[in-house]
Order: C-alpha cells, then structure tokens, then sequence
C-alpha cells in the first residue's frame, strides 16, 4: 500500500510539473461555491488535493496500527478505505488539472 501512495504522490506531481506552463494564475477548485470568483483559487491551492490525502492515509495507518493490530476485518477495512483515497484524490487531482490546462 505504502507503494501505491508513492505512485500515486509521483503521478500527481509529473502530470502538475509536465503542465506547469499552461496552468493559470488562478483555478476552479471550490465547485461546492456558487459559480464565479467564489470557486476561484490560486494555482498553489491544487495542492491541498494530495496534502489531504497523504493525511487522510497516515490517520489509517495510525488507527490500524495504534487500535486495530490483532483485528483482522479492521485492518483490512481501513485499508480498502486507503485504497479508495488514493485512487480517487489522484482521479480528481489529474482530472481537474487537466481541465485547466488543455
């Protein structure tokens, strides 16, 4: 699992970097927000995306290991839920920043 985090955090950081160039001043993040300046962010802000996941897998691994090391079906639970973080943080990461910039 600790594998597919770093993929992951590698993807996201080479999809930003190849499309650097073209990202603008200010992006789209906050869809939640009423159309306009409100769902406006600066670009740095995209990186809240896999910040929030990196912290939202370290919680698991905490709680796996800190209340649930004999429990099997936990253990494997919070780790399916990992899995899902991951995938979906780096799916939204990539598409969003593909938007913006072709």
């Amino acid at each position: 699992m600790n594998l597919l985090v770093i993929i992951s955090n590698i993807i996201m950081l080479g999809v930003f970097f190849l499309q650097k160039s073209y990202v603008p001043p200010q992006i789209p993040l906050f869809y939640s927000k009423q159309v306009g300046e409100d769902q406006v962010g600066e670009w740095w802000m995209i990186f809240i995306i896999p910040i929030c996941m990196n912290i939202f897998i370290f919680i698991n691994y905490f709680v796996i290991k800190k209340f649930f090391p004999a429990n099997e079906f936990i253990s494997r639970t919070l780790q399916v839920a990992n899995f899902l973080i991951v995938l979906s943080f780096t799916f939204i990461f990539v598409k969003i920043t593909l938007l913006i910039t072709l």
